[in-house]
């Protein structure tokens, strides 16, 4: 129902921002699941957790930007009044500035990480990775539900 009565100029912001949390999400979720598989499989750790580490800064660092761009631009668009501060916004912004703390410690255990995989090492760095990447899958799917649902 809101979408119907939303102004026009609101649509291309909106559209890059939920594109960018869409690829945020999958792009975290990939990174997970390759640290998963990678440390059950032992035999292909090593590949598993590089392609991981790759895809910190060449996927989920452009979705978080495109994701975080997306928001402001929605919300300076969308021209609220004055002292207008609903819970999903709230919600909204906690996870992403929390997941950007989070993100760059994971860029740079995924940099640490890349560089020991060379001399045979790194693995354990790669799941730190993992972990935080599931962790940021979990808040980002609250983040996905607030915005859906809208809770007061």
């Amino acid at each position: 129902m809101v979408a119907l009565i939303r102004a026009d100029s609101i649509n291309l912001p909106l559209f890059l921002h939920v594109l960018g949390a869409m690829l945020l999400v999958g792009t975290l979720a990939f990174v997970g699941l390759l640290i998963l598989v990678g440390w059950r499989a032992s035999d292909r750790a090593a590949a598993l957790t590089r392609l991981a580490l790759r895809a910190i800064p060449y996927g989920v660092l452009p979705a978080y930007v495109l994701m975080r761009v997306g928001a402001q631009w929605t919300e300076a668009e969308w021209d609220y009044p004055e002292g207008f501060d609903p819970a999903w916004i709230g919600i909204g912004y906690l996870t992403a500035d929390l997941g950007a703390v989070l993100l760059l410690i994971s860029i740079v255990l995924a940099a640490t990480g890349l560089r020991k995989l060379r001399s045979g090492g790194g693995l354990g760095l790669g799941r730190a990775v993992g972990v935080i990447s599931l962790v940021l899958v979990a808040a980002y799917l609250v983040a996905v539900w607030a915005m859906t649902a809208k809770p007061v």
